[in-house]
């Protein structure tokens, strides 16, 4: 279903949870239930689309450093995925088909020509699959592309990822497994191994920071699904590099310290000819963690 209308523009106020510019809300029908989804603006100009990467504790205020670069140049628009963030987070069957329906209608109903954008992690696939349809967007910046989650990394089966889904999502039990996995113990742990390379930013109030966005009622349900390997927008690193057969300048930014399976998929992206790659210092979490060095490449793109 397409999406319905915007409220008036509010000035954030929502300390750590934002990109510091005005924060929208956007009504979005799906099978009949309508949705609010949240997303700021900050700056003026052309619009660039920023889109964050699917995670436990996936927010638009992870986007704030590289918001913060280019609002000087350009007018950004963050976005809370639904299930995520300061969006509503309904006990949904979360699947691909949510956030590729999602992303057509917020961008068709908030953009009058095609714009640009700038994608992390799982982000980099919703994104490409929104490319096969012509006159969307005017450039592509993937960082630290990815396609597959957690489960499927590991080499989960499907059945066994379906069944941890469901006990994470059942009412009692779902709940304390869900608590035990969003302990600032795990999340300080998953954030040195995977999304940060310098383990001092991961202060106590850093970590705290992000547990806050991982105790908001319903915040189980669509991080379930990403880390069982629901949300993967395709099944094959094939099928993903198919999606780049498109008549776009798109830039691939590689982290430097990303995990060798993430490597291996974001270096079989880069390998595509016409695709521009840069690699920088950093894992999974580079757009946050070096957020003034992916600026630094993404504004000449921008402005080419």
């Amino acid at each position: 279903m397409s999406a319905l209308t915007q409220t008036p523009a509010t000035r954030s106020t929502a300390a750590g949870q934002n990109i510091g510019g005005n924060v929208q809300k956007y009504d979005w029908i799906w099978q009949g239930q309508t949705f609010t989804v949240v997303y700021e603006t900050k700056g003026e100009g052309t619009p660039v689309l920023l889109l964050p990467a699917f995670s436990t504790v996936s927010t638009r205020a992870e986007m704030r450093g590289l918001a913060e670069k280019l609002a000087t140049q350009y007018q950004v628009v963050a976005l809370d995925w639904l299930g995520f963030g300061q969006s509503d987070r309904p006990p949904l069957d979360y699947k691909p088909a949510i956030y590729h329906q999602l992303l057509q209608d917020f961008v068709r109903d908030t953009f009058s020509h095609p714009i640009a954008v700038v994608a992390a992690g799982h982000a980099a696939g919703y994104v490409m699959q929104l490319a096969q349809q012509p006159d969307v967007w005017s450039r592509i910046v993937l960082v630290a592309p990815t396609w597959r989650g957690p489960f499927t990394v590991m080499g989960a089966s499907k059945p066994v990822a379906g069944m941890v889904r469901e006990l994470v999502r059942s009412p009692l039990l779902g709940q304390a497994l869900y608590q035990a996995n969003t302990t600032p113990a795990f999340l300080r742990l998953m954030y040195g191994r995977h999304v940060y390379v310098d383990k001092a930013r991961l202060t106590p109030e850093f970590i705290q920071h992000k547990r806050q966005i991982t105790q908001q009622p319903g915040a189980r349900f669509a991080p379930a699904a990403f880390v069982t390997g629901r949300l993967d927008p395709v099944s094959s690193r094939t099928d993903f590099l198919q999606l780049f057969q498109v008549s776009l300048p798109i830039m691939v930014i590689v982290g430097s310290q990303a995990p060798p399976s993430s490597t291996a998929e974001m270096e079989a992206v880069a390998a595509i000819p016409g695709i521009q790659t840069q690699t920088l210092p950093g894992t999974l979490g580079l757009h946050e963690e070096y957020a003034a060095e992916v600026a630094e490449v993404v504004l000449p793109f921008l402005n080419s």
